[in-house]
């Protein structure tokens, strides 16, 4: 018979096919992946709008905010302690807008007594 006029007859691949096209399908596609994540990681790290340096300073600014956050609580807690105390009482009231703000009644003299430094003596025994 000649050649060309047979069939093609199917035939299973050996073991040592398989095995060898498997072995390069893994190998293929384990170089694929590895290659989308090394792209991927470049692209997360250094090109993105939100990349590694942007991250890290924003998390620097994150702890000065929350320092200052910190500090303003402190502030205002201050402020609604002086607030409940001062405005509950006339006497009190007066007494506060004298030292905080040097306020005086009309045709009175008011003196404030300052050290080296130029700061309030009051001023001192709270520090």
């Amino acid at each position: 018979m000649k050649p060309e006029l047979m069939a093609p007859v199917f035939c299973f691949p050996s073991m040592t096919d398989l095995k060898n096209k498997s072995y390069w399908l893994l190998q293929s596609m384990r170089q694929f992946y590895t290659a989308t994540f090394v792209v991927w990681l470049v692209w997360i790290l250094f090109l993105d709008n939100n990349n590694l340096k942007v991250v890290l300073s924003n998390r620097v600014k994150m702890k000065e905010l929350e320092k200052q956050k910190s500090i303003l609580e402190d502030k205002i807690k201050k402020v609604v302690r002086e607030r409940n105390e001062v405005f509950g009482n006339p006497k009190m009231l007066e007494k506060w807008a004298r030292e905080e703000y040097y306020m005086r009644k009309p045709h009175e003299d008011v003196y404030v007594i300052v050290d080296e430094n130029n700061q309030p003596i009051e001023s001192r025994k709270e520090e």
